[in-house]
């Protein structure tokens, strides 16, 4: 187990900072890394909260993101995501700071000392490092900016690792990873509101399900044989800019390969999911590409639950693809509402080529 006993600031032993820097490097898991990087910090330095702020793309809420290290009742160290409050003083501090590309040391309405580093890359803020304490922080400040550049320069390589090099949205590689992850802590929750482990905020069937959703564009094989390469990627290009102007930044949104994307959406219930696809269909056969013209796209999903695993997720979404391309295209389908209708042609696993 690691250690959980912080050192006054300025006193961070070598070996120990080496040890942090190496334990929280090692992952390969955008997620994973986060969790570790706060942890590390609150185990160097005598905090009461360190928490790491990502940046959204949303001009009126910057911050996105935010993952905290904290005490629990039994004094061990607490990791957890939390969505951020923007109305809160804290938070606005922190905009302000990514904002400005400027390092802020003061002391919170509580009486608390703050240290907010941002994460800068390329003249930009990605994020940023805050630190709470009873004490003064400004003699940990060289050894956070420290954490902070290694961050970015980690998260760098693993965005290229994870992203699509065409359109930047999430691989293949990344949804299985994710999509895994999300099945375990869906499994996780399920065995914990069995057990009373977990208090039951709502009914069963009541909170929020997730869907994974499978878009191809139509006859892009006649787009590239009619305009060319050059224009097929520049349709696959804007079609992954117009998925994130019209999806929710909670969205996680995947190229496959070729015309084929995916996407994993939380929605409040069937017909919600539904409405927000098919939206996004409109909006894509209204819209006029370059040279092109209008295009069309087909996308098929599936409700994701706890007792489900990825391959079976992939086949249903898939078979409601398949219907979709095979009555006039242009449409959205979901497996679970072509199942009660009887509509839903059979097909073997596979039949569909996602890549």
């Amino acid at each position: 187990m690691r250690s959980s006993r912080p050192v006054p600031p300025g006193h961070v032993p070598d070996s120990r900072l080496l040890a942090s820097v190496a334990e929280f490097t090692h992952h390969r898991d955008i997620d994973a890394l986060d969790h570790s990087l706060v942890l590390s910090l609150a185990e160097l330095v005598k905090v009461r909260t360190v928490m790491l702020c990502k940046r959204g793309e949303s001009v009126q809420f910057p911050v996105d993101t935010v993952v905290a290290c904290t005490h629990g009742a039994d004094g061990a160290f607490v990791v957890e995501a939390m969505d951020p409050s923007h109305d809160d003083e804290s938070v606005q501090t922190i905009a302000r700071a990514m904002e400005t590309l400027k390092t802020v040391s003061d002391v919170t309405p509580a009486g608390l000392h703050r240290l907010v580093i941002p994460i800068k890359r390329e003249q930009t803020a990605i994020g940023a490092l805050t630190l709470e304490s009873d004490e003064g922080l400004n003699g940990v400040r060289a050894l956070v900016e420290g954490f902070a550049r290694i961050y970015c320069n980690y998260i760098a390589l693993l965005n290229e690792s994870e992203r699509d090099k065409l359109t930047g949205l999430y691989n293949r590689r990344s949804f299985d990873r994710r999509l895994q992850r999300m099945l375990k802590q869906r499994r996780q929750r399920a065995r914990a509101l069995a057990d009373g482990r977990e208090e039951r905020r709502q009914v069963s069937g009541d909170g929020p399900q997730v869907y994974l959703a499978i878009l191809d564009i139509d006859h892009f094989k006649r787009i590239n044989d009619t305009y060319g390469h050059v224009y097929g990627d520049e349709v696959i290009l804007m079609l992954a800019q117009q998925m994130r102007t019209n999806f929710r930044q909670g969205d996680v949104l995947f190229r496959f390969g070729g015309e084929e994307f995916v996407m994993l959406l939380a929605a409040q219930d069937e017909q919600t999911a539904h409405g927000a696809l098919d939206r996004f269909r409109r909006y894509v056969a209204e819209h006029a590409y370059p040279q092109v013209g209008h295009v069309t796209v087909s996308i098929g999903y599936a409700r994701i639950t706890e007792n489900d695993y990825s391959e079976i997720v992939l086949d249903r979404a898939d078979k409601a693809l398949y219907y979709a391309k095979q009555n006039g295209r242009n449409s959205v389908h979901g497996y679970e509402n072509l199942s009660r209708t009887g509509e839903l042609a059979p097909v073997a696993l596979g039949s569909i080529d996602l890549f």
